[in-house]
């Protein structure tokens, strides 16, 4: 899935660093989030030394922390058997362990607690029924709990973690039922004690009191009124969001698995779609279809309003109406993916609503398979995003030179930036908790048009999950003015488009997991045109 967030980033330097552990291959790849200052890091190890080019990228911190991940080792997968790592519990305390260096690389001395807040029950307006709930993202990594109106503390001296969640209400439980007590949620969550809500400033106070040069990391306004931190000397609400969407960019085995479920669910519910597209008649009956498929499977959430653009909407990239009719159309782009406990799965495909490509469709779609292709078999650790994104640029040029949409000297157009009216958006995004996550650096302030809405900016660290997902599309309100313009005009022909914008668009998405030596597509659903075409003529 596309998208455009506005941020401003900095470029910093990083150091030299030295890491110690025992076993190179679990070297620390924490050392992620925000800038395209990729520095030398020389390993030592009890065993060996190694220097290798390790991807540095920050916003504030400048070390790595000594948090580790298990990488793949040979041919092994990470988290290949997903459901069995499943099984055991969200690592929340590990997360806690990774922030809590993260904040002090910034401020060394740092000491205190973490606080923080679930999401709040919260009615819908002029009425008497709860909003639909999504739990906070910050508070979900350091518990693992997906219950509302909840509160957590995390005591740094004591590397001790608290969850509160609410106490028992008798006139909800006639409506709702008995909530989860206090027992249980110990069993479910990695936390060190469970207590109630209304027990928090208590314990704040006793904490404030018992260490009164602490300092309480907080969030800017997820802190509730009457929350109170007297006791404490200071209060900072800007490391511990900083630093928990640091650590997030880098996937410990626990969160791999995660997203690998997420994809599973989704797989299924594609091919439900492929199976049953030659007998919907409206956009929405495929809708329901995946959904269907996905909730049926224990995921009710999807990880954003799924998008089936048929014709010509193709071209608009969040493409949000979901309800036009489908005959005489040649192709639906299929952008949807399922949420699996809060990590999100984003796959893309495009198909033709015939069960068979036209000429101008398939011309395109091998185009965009090419670069989906070409640009996921360079990643691996330390691969500059860029650059990456550049040569999906140039694999479309060469495409669409070869077809006639473009003409002229590649590099000339590469140059005007001309490409850009058929490839606007950036190549992919960090994926996570979030669909668009955290620690992507985007600078859409860039002057380049060709890099200004590309959401991940710098060096590539082992343990991301990223999008790799291309697109070529022929929108008039885009394109129509580089038509006008000469400096474009002069590389496009315009009696060869004209056959192009039936096709509306094509993008083709998977979801990437980066690792020391090369990489592991997550995504399964079938791409090959042969293979899109064999599953629509077969039903």
């Amino acid at each position: 899935m596309v998208g455009f967030v506005f941020l401003r980033s900095a470029v910093c330097r990083q150091p030299l660093l030295l890491v110690s552990s025992a076993r190179p291959s679990l070297i620390s790849n924490l050392a992620v989030i925000t800038s395209a200052v990729t520095p030398r890091l020389s390993f030592h190890s009890r065993s060996s030394v190694l220097s290798l080019h390790l991807p540095v990228l920050q916003r504030r911190f400048t070390t790595i922390p000594p948090a580790r991940l298990t990488p793949t080792e040979g041919s092994a997968m990470v988290a290949e058997d997903f459901e069995a790592v499943l099984k055991g519990k969200y690592p929340a305390k590990s997360h806690a362990k990774r922030v809590v260096d993260l904040i002090r690389q910034k401020i060394p001395d740092a000491n205190g607690i973490l606080y923080l807040e679930g999401r709040h029950t919260k009615l819908l307006e002029d009425n008497d029924s709860p909003e639909p709930f999504r739990q906070r993202r910050f508070f979900y990594y350091l518990t693992g709990c997906n219950l509302a109106d909840c509160h957590f503390i995390y005591d740094i001296q004591a590397s001790k973690s608290i969850l509160f969640i609410p106490p028992i209400d008798p006139d909800d439980v006639i409506w709702s039922g008995l909530p989860v007590s206090v027992e249980e949620a110990l069993a479910l969550y990695d936390v060190d004690e469970v207590r109630y809500s209304n027990e928090v400033n208590p314990i704040l106070a006793n904490l404030g009191t018992s260490n009164p040069k602490s300092t309480v990391f907080a969030i800017a306004n997820q802190v509730s009124d009457h929350v109170a931190f007297l006791e404490f000397e200071a209060k900072d609400f800007s490391a511990l969001k900083h630093a928990i969407e640091v650590s997030r960019v880098v996937k410990d085995e626990f969160e791999v698995a995660m997203i690998r479920k997420a994809n599973q669910v989704s797989d299924v519910a594609h091919q439900a779609v492929l199976r049953n597209a030659a007998n919907a008649k409206n956009e929405r009956e495929l809708v329901a279809i995946f959904i269907e498929r996905c909730v049926s499977q224990g995921a009710k959430e999807m990880a954003y309003s799924p998008i089936f653009a048929s014709g010509r909407a193709a071209a608009t990239l969040h493409y949000v109406k979901n309800d036009e009719p489908l005959g005489g159309k040649f192709n639906l782009l299929l952008d949807a993916g399922a949420e699996w406990n809060n990590y999100a799965s984003d796959i893309t495909r495009t198909f033709p609503l015939s069960g068979k490509f036209t000429k101008e469709s398939r011309e395109i779609y091998d185009i965009v398979l090419k670069m989906q292709k070409e640009c996921t078999a360079v990643l691996k650790e330390g691969v500059l995003w860029d650059d990456v994104h550049l040569l999906a640029h140039k694999i479309a040029i060469d495409g669409l030179l070869a077809i006639g949409i473009l003409k002229g000297d590649k590099d000339e157009i590469l140059k005007a930036r001309t490409s850009v009216a058929f490839f606007p958006h950036g190549l992919g995004h960090y994926l996570g908790m979030d669909t668009h996550d955290t620690g992507g650096n985007a600078n859409y302030a860039d002057e380049d048009k060709m890099f200004r809405y590309l959401r991940v900016r710098g060096n590539l660290p082992s343990g991301s999950v990223i999008t790799v997902e291309p697109g070529v599309y022929f929108c008039k309100f885009i394109i129509d003015p580089y038509l006008a313009d000469p400096a474009h005009s002069k590389f496009i022909d315009s009696a060869v488009l004209e056959k192009y914008w039936d096709v509306g668009g094509v993008r083709i998405e998977d979801n990437i997991l980066v690792t020391e030596t090369g990489y592991e597509n997550l995504t399964s659903v079938p791409k090959e045109a042969h293979e899109l075409e064999a599953l629509l003529v077969g039903n």
